[in-house]
């Protein structure tokens, strides 16, 4: 059978926070620009769908495709090693430390945000015709996210910056729970189908991915947006980011690990009540 069990994916979940620590620099950041690129072609993808159909369910039906490349062709998102990488280091497994782990982390995130950068800039040409023209529908739709999602939560105040911080949160529940899920079958069609379950959730919900975001907010900038680069940091990255590696250290990583790789022990079973001198006990 190609299903996996719990407790054994989650040994495959530690073994990979620790090959991903110790890769080489040179191919941690290869893995996650290529990861970074092809999740920001995945989004213009599906926001182009939406756009076009008006329907954006559709979209989110077919944003996984992305996640999946990604997975299948081994490279890496910040979300997913903000969840797997901790797990080598509370296994104290050789070579992870929270400095490897620190630059680990650092790395992905730097090739991811150079990946969504280098595809921002590429589909800024393609809606607008290499700069000739303004932005097509599909740019004009770019652009307003990147406002809506940054000056609306700033209008908010605190309100908006606990409501960033939770969509972070909501966000890489759904997408750790995908990457460890692909884990759970040892089949392609098996694993592109676990996959793509929760990760339809976090993009039609709306939730907050950091990496998503470093292709959605350049973009608008690219364009012209009503927003400004300390909006972007301040005002969606940086919560997005702290509230990603919440919610998927926290209600994915962790939970799974102590109760499959660190399990408690087990209850004695309750002490027999039947009578030795019943006929049952003959």
């Amino acid at each position: 059978m190609s299903y996996v069990d719990p407790p054994t994916f989650v040994t495959k979940m530690i073994d990979a926070g620790q090959s991903k620590v110790l890769m080489s620099t040179r191919d941690t950041v290869i893995r996650a620009f290529m990861a970074g690129a092809i999740l920001a072609l995945a989004a213009a993808f599906a926001v182009t769908i939406t756009v076009q159909t008006g329907n954006p369910l559709l979209g989110a039906l077919l944003f996984p495709v992305g996640f999946s490349l990604i997975y299948l062709m081994g490279f890496d998102l910040l979300t997913g090693v903000f969840t797997l990488v901790p797990l080598a280091l509370l296994d104290k497994r050789p070579g992870v430390t929270w400095r490897s782990m620190l630059r680990n982390w650092g790395l992905v995130f730097l090739g991811n945000l150079l990946g969504a950068l280098t595809v921002a800039l590429m589909m800024a040409v393609v809606v607008t015709t290499g700069f000739s023209t303004g932005p097509d529908e599909v740019g004009a739709r770019l652009g307003e996210i990147g406002h809506d999602r940054t000056v609306g939560y700033a209008e908010a105040g605190a309100g908006g910056m606990l409501t960033l911080f939770i969509r972070g949160v909501l966000c890489n529940w759904m997408v750790s729970t995908g990457v460890v899920a692909a884990m759970m079958s040892t089949s392609v069609p098996g694993k592109v189908m676990a996959m793509w379950m929760p990760i339809i959730i976090f993009f039609y919900m709306g939730f907050e991915h950091s990496v998503v975001n470093m292709f959605l907010f350049p973009i608008g900038l690219f364009l012209g947006a009503d927003f400004t680069l300390g909006d972007y940091i301040l005002w969606n990255e940086l919560p997005t980011v702290l509230g990603n590696l919440v919610g998927g250290l926290t209600f994915v990583g962790l939970t799974l690990y102590a109760t499959y790789a660190r399990t408690g022990s087990k209850r004695d079973p309750a002490p027999s009540t039947t009578d030795d001198r019943s006929p049952a006990a003959v």
